[in-house]
């Protein structure tokens, strides 16, 4: 009984115990819930303090943001009313004094406004001044009342700001200041030598009145005629030199008009403004007039319709020296006769506007009264020859021509080509550069420094005879005579019209070898049918009557009717005609009647050689370019080609459509001289005699040739390469070719019995790269004669380098073997007559061997060896 109490008080105790413990268990859950509570009740009071805290700085904030708002509205404000001031009141019309300089405008750019002081205003944050500006030029008259001595200030600014902002002779002043005789602007007196200013007695009031009303009437009936409302919608409408000078009147009278006076005076009022007549009164009240501007004036301070009840703070009156120096430095400015046009003046207001179906006309330059002189290009005249000595400005006429046209002519209606045989980069500029990624739209091809190149002048008359035939054929399909026909009845093909300018053509056609003679027929072709098809050329040199190649060609020359004589030219223009030797210089001679005497128009030249000049319309050309216009090709005759990426072994070579491989592998050489940037291939058939010899002493050229070769093959897919090299200088390339080349092994000079032994065909395409094979000695003769023999029909082709024809005829069998085995070579510094060996005409090819030129011929393709540019593939830069 005992044990069993015992158990049970055990068992009670027990469940008291877990009693307990649930019962803290509950107790600490319910304070650890209050406690929470009471947390989040603090974190609710903290919340709402917060909020309120954020409140009360959102108010604040919300305060500052409005004054903020405001001084950048008001700052905003500024900056509009300062740029419209900009705007319309530019350079010397709008600066202040203490900067002051006169600022000529262009031939496009109209009168605007004129600054008489400043506004202030109050932006909260310190007073701001903005220039204040009033009408004047083709805008209004100008009436003042009020102080006399600052309205005379006033006057004397508006005219010094009008006369800053013109060209000399455009503005002409005539004052009447019966009180001070003229005084009042006396500094203005030097305008008076060259005829600008007059000065009326206190009696010639009534005489100059009628002089204005006759003014007047004679520019509405014989300038306006009906046809324009002013001269400014005039000027608008037909841009050029300004028919009428504008001529202000300035009034300086204190006295009562007669009633003639008086309504001659309202008349001019009335009409002047659009004929360019405008009235500067003091003195004097004019009838109210929606062209009249009233100042009214009160010591330094002034109001105007124009600004309104603003407070205007007059500009002080600029000083009488400043006035005079102006006034005598326009007078002798104008005693010289007006500045030549810019190379901005050249721009049409609206760019590419201009169709040249039925030819291109585009300015030069300008005559000595301003009047911009066209130049054209058509049916007739047809080509340009331009002329100068070195130094006369050949390459600055040519600039503000390729400008001229290019600002009008839009890539749809004109391509140019152009062709610089001195040393130099006169038409780089027109492709994309290191400093300057735009090019000129129109240029499709631009060749310089390549004085030493005339194979690729030869090239670029050879395309344009292509385009000449393929014009032709469609003009025939059409039944068109002329381009403007072709383009009537096609519309949807691309036929602009092409102008090839040559620099120095006279290098294309030295001596009286072959090249000379292809180019002279291909020139008198061009010439003589070009014009028909819209193709037109431009020739510039120094002198022509030393060409050879134009010995006994008169109708060549003669079709360039088209003449451009520079100071100093000859054999430009006729025997009889001797303006060119009269002319200063920055002139030119332009006569479109093959230079006979009396069709003479002499144009002074801008300066468009300014690189800025020319970046700011080319850019602005570039930006308009469409879509698939692309860049031009520039070919830099000093320049080496690398080569492409495409023709390595992790490149993509082009396939057959586009120049590519073909059927065989072909291994590229090096670039073809030619209007596209296309590579000199060799095909590798399993014919007999398909093996390389590069031929020379150059050894870094021939290991690029080697190395191209190599790698344009390594390039088209599965194939092995042997790479014997016995020239210890040829060892780095020929290492830095293994490296490079997928499956490649090494012979030196210790390894060619190894090397031989191990050859044999499976197959795969194997190329032998040779380095300076002569050296292997007469005990390895009859194998390589027999791998030359026998290897092409195995898939087994040598590419060797020999460093002198001899010598690789010594291995091929000695003088009188045959060479059968060679059907393609690459010679470097080797003389044509050497070469006759190999050559297909008698004494060997006309080749004067030049530094990174090399001359290729393939027994399979060609009749006449090729120049071509060996690539830079292996060297230290590469």
């Amino acid at each position: 009984m005992g044990s069993h109490r015992n158990a049970l008080v055990a068992v009670v105790r027990q469940e008291l115990a877990e009693a307990r413990g649930t019962a803290r268990a509950v107790l600490a859950a319910a304070e650890s819930a209050r406690s929470e509570a009471l947390r989040r009740k603090q974190l609710i009071r903290d919340a709402y303090s917060t909020c309120l805290a954020q409140l009360a700085e959102a108010r604040e904030a919300a305060r500052e943001d409005i004054l903020r708002r405001t001084r950048t509205e008001a700052g905003s404000l500024t900056r509009n009313v300062e740029s419209l001031a900009a705007l319309y009141a530019s350079g010397a019309a709008g600066t202040a004094w203490r900067y002051w300089t006169p600022t000529e405008p262009d031939r496009v750019t109209r009168p605007g406004l004129l600054r008489i002081g400043t506004i202030g205003y109050d932006p909260g944050d310190g007073e701001r001044r903005l220039p204040a500006l009033v009408p004047l030029l083709d805008h209004a008259h100008v009436n003042l009342a009020g102080d006399r001595e600052a309205a005379d200030g006033v006057i004397s600014g508006l005219l010094l700001r009008a006369l800053g902002t013109t060209r000399p002779g455009d503005v002409r002043l005539t004052v009447y200041d019966p009180e001070q005789l003229g005084g009042t602007l006396a500094a203005f007196a030097p305008l008076g030598h060259a005829g600008l200013l007059s000065f009326i007695g206190p009696g010639g009031l009534g005489p100059m009145l009628d002089d204005l009303v006759e003014q007047i009437c004679r520019v509405n009936e014989t300038v306006l005629a009906g046809e324009y409302a002013s001269l400014a919608e005039l000027i608008a409408a037909t841009p050029g030199p300004r028919p009428e000078p504008w001529r202000i009147i300035v009034l300086l009278a204190d006295a009562e008009l007669s009633p003639g006076q008086r309504a001659q005076l309202d008349r001019v009022a009335r009409t002047g403004v659009a004929c360019g007549v405008h009235l500067v009164v003091r003195g004097l009240d004019l009838a109210p007039h929606p062209t009249v501007e009233r100042i009214e004036v009160e010591g330094e301070t002034a109001t105007c319709d124009s600004i309104g009840d603003l407070t205007v703070r007059l500009d002080t009156a600029p000083p009488p020296e400043r006035i005079a120096g102006f006034c005598r430095a326009t007078a002798e400015r104008l005693r010289q006769g007006p500045p030549p046009a810019r190379f901005a003046d050249l721009e049409p207001e609206k760019l590419w506007l201009e169709s040249s179906a039925h030819g291109l006309s585009a300015p030069i330059g300008d005559s000595t009264d301003g009047s911009l002189i066209a130049v054209p290009l058509g049916d007739d005249p047809p080509h340009a020859l331009i002329g100068g000595p070195s130094g006369s400005g050949k390459t600055n006429l040519i600039y503000a021509w390729i400008g001229s046209l290019a600002a009008r002519y839009g890539p749809a209606e004109l391509a140019f080509y152009l062709l610089d045989f001195k040393e130099g980069v006169s038409f780089a500029r027109f492709a994309p550069g290191p400093r300057d990624p735009s090019w000129l739209p129109q240029v499709r091809l631009a060749g310089i420094n390549v004085n030493g190149d005339r194979e690729f002048g030869l090239a670029l008359l050879r395309h344009l005879g292509e385009e000449l035939r393929t014009r032709a054929q469609a003009a025939k399909r059409h039944e068109a005579s002329k381009l403007a026909e072709l383009r009537a009845e096609d519309p949807n093909g691309h036929w602009p019209r092409i102008v090839a300018v040559i620099d120095e053509f006279q290098v294309l056609l030295a001596g009286r070898d072959a090249l000379a003679e292809e180019a002279v027929a291909l020139l008198e072709d061009l010439a003589r049918r070009g014009r028909s098809q819209g193709i037109h050329l431009v020739l510039a040199s120094q002198d022509v009557s030393g060409i050879e190649a134009l010995w006994g060609r008169s109708g060549l020359i003669g079709q360039f009717t088209l003449r451009i004589a520079l100071p100093k030219a000859r054999r430009i223009l006729a025997d009889t005609n001797l303006a060119a030797a009269v002319i200063p210089r920055f002139h030119a001679v332009v006569n479109a009647d093959s230079g006979a005497a009396g069709a003479n128009h002499i144009v002074r030249l801008p300066d468009a050689g300014d690189r800025q000049n020319w970046r700011t319309l080319q850019r602005k050309l570039w930006h308009r370019r469409p879509d698939n216009c692309v860049p031009p090709r520039l070919f830099d005759g000093d320049a080496v080609p690398r080569l492409p990426q495409a023709y390595r072994p992790t490149g993509r070579v082009a396939h057959s459509g586009d120049g590519g491989i073909g059927s065989s592998p072909g291994a590229v050489l090096g670039e073809r001289i030619d209007v596209a940037a296309r590579p000199a291939r060799l095909r590798l058939g399993r014919m007999p005699g398909r093996n390389l010899a590069v031929l020379g002493t150059r050894t870094d050229e021939a290991c690029d040739v080697l190395a191209a070769a190599a790698l344009s093959l390594a390039a088209q897919g599965p194939a092995r390469f042997s790479v014997v090299c016995l020239e210890p200088g040829a060892e780095r390339s020929a290492a830095r070719l293994v490296a490079e080349l997928p499956q490649a092994d090494w012979y030196g000079r210790a390894d060619l019995d190894q090397f031989f032994d191990v050859l044999a065909p499976d197959g795969i395409p194997h190329y032998v790269l040779g380095y300076a094979l002569d050296a292997a000695g007469a005990s390895f003769r009859d194998r390589w004669r027999a791998l030359l023999t026998d290897g092409p029909e195995q898939r087994i082709h040598v590419l060797g380098w020999w460093r002198s024809v001899p010598r690789l005829r010594d291995d091929l069998g000695g003088p009188g073997a045959r060479l059968d085995t060679i059907g393609a070579w690459v010679a470097l510094d080797v003389q044509g007559p050497e070469l006759s060996p190999l050559s297909p005409q008698p004494g060997g090819p006309v080749w004067y061997p030049r530094a990174r030129r090399a001359l290729f011929f393939d027994r399979s393709v060609h009749r006449h060896p090729e120049v071509i540019i060996p690539y830079e593939v292996n060297s230290d830069h590469t």
